[in-house]
């Protein structure tokens, strides 16, 4: 059990070293001081005269002299000498502690569907992107030591951004995720292609892909289960997200007459499919019917994927009773010379 205080460090109970614990040695000085100050009271009450006088109220009225005035002076630097020899007997000590911290990391890949339907607003009081963007930024910010990128994709797939611990500039990139950045469409494997070949050079120990999109596989060239077993060939597990509630879903469309309406479409999420990348690679599908679920979701693989942190430490002091003592001795002698010179009592 550490004390610190003012920057020193005072074990308490330090048996290792045999050293009384501190907190004693001040309960056993402040008795110390205490009986001192109170042998000075009594001592200066009890004091008597071998003269008697019968009246000595004239006396008390006479000035007291500067000796006199400033005879305090002594007790009070014993008092202080003995406190600092007490503090230096605990031995009072500055430690600075270093921290070797190694951890297993996790590489982390967020691909996220652009395509059109993902402005559909069943996830009120905002669409699915906006919604899966708020969330995976959550994600982000609860993640330590990881490495983490964004793939984006519709009709294409490209890389928002590379593998990075730089979470600060990684949240910016989301920000800028919006519609028609890419043409249109939705190209699931293309998109898992990506960000297999972002993780293809990594060398964590472990490595997943959390893919989240509303819709099927319609663009691309690559199949999403000839991408998954890729994924899985190179020991990546793939966690995918189906977002969307069931059924039909408002979408918003921009009319040039009247301006801004809302039309119903259906949900089409390839679940099958979604399922399959899942359990090819390890790992598993989730099915997001509101942004709550969502929510759940993300913090469900968190938890999965923790990293494993390993944190040694070890403590450097530095003794420091030595300049206690030497103030007390130095304040100890003082008083003598004081009590000598200056501020000496004749009989």
């Amino acid at each position: 059990m550490n004390f610190e205080f003012s920057g020193l460090s005072l074990n308490l109970f330090d048996i290792v070293d045999g050293r009384i614990p501190p907190l004693l040695i001040f309960l056993f000085g402040g008795l110390v001081i205490a009986f001192m100050l109170f042998f000075q009271v009594w001592k200066r009450n009890k004091t008597t005269s071998a003269i008697k006088y019968s009246d000595i109220r004239l006396v008390k009225r006479a000035a007291r002299s500067n000796k006199q005035k400033f005879r305090f002076v002594l007790t009070l630097l014993r008092v202080l000498a003995i406190a600092l020899f007490f503090v230096a007997f605990a031995r009072p000590r500055s430690g600075t502690e270093y921290k070797e911290t190694s951890s297993e990391g996790v590489d982390i890949i967020l691909a996220i569907d652009v395509s059109s339907s993902m402005q559909a607003e069943d996830f009120k009081p905002h669409n699915r992107l906006y919604v899966a963007k708020e969330e995976m930024k959550k994600f982000v910010s609860q993640r330590l030591n990881d490495r983490i990128g964004l793939v984006v994709f519709a009709r294409y797939s490209f890389t928002q951004c590379p593998l990075t611990t730089d979470y600060s500039v990684l949240l910016n990139f989301i920000d800028m995720v919006d519609f028609g950045i890419v043409e249109d469409g939705t190209a699931i494997g293309m998109a898992l292609a990506n960000s297999v070949n972002r993780l293809r050079e990594s060398t964590a120990k472990s490595k997943i892909i959390i893919l989240l999109t509303d819709g099927d596989n319609n663009s691309g060239e690559i199949d999403p289960l000839t991408a998954a077993a890729i994924a899985e060939a190179m020991d990546i597990k793939v966690y995918t997200i189906g977002a969307g509630k069931s059924g039909n879903a408002m979408y918003p469309y921009q009319d040039k007459l009247f301006g801004k309406r809302y039309v119903y479409q259906p949900t089409t999420i390839d679940e099958p499919t979604l399922k399959a990348i899942a359990e090819k690679t390890g790992g598993k599908y989730f099915r997001a019917k509101s942004g709550k679920e969502l929510e759940e979701i993300y913090t469900l693989i968190d938890k999965l994927e923790k990293t494993e942190v390993k944190t040694s430490s070890h403590v450097e002091y530095v003794e420091l009773f030595q300049y206690f003592l030497y103030i007390g001795l130095f304040l100890l002698i003082l008083e003598m010379l004081l009590a000598h010179t200056l501020l000496r009592k004749l009989p």
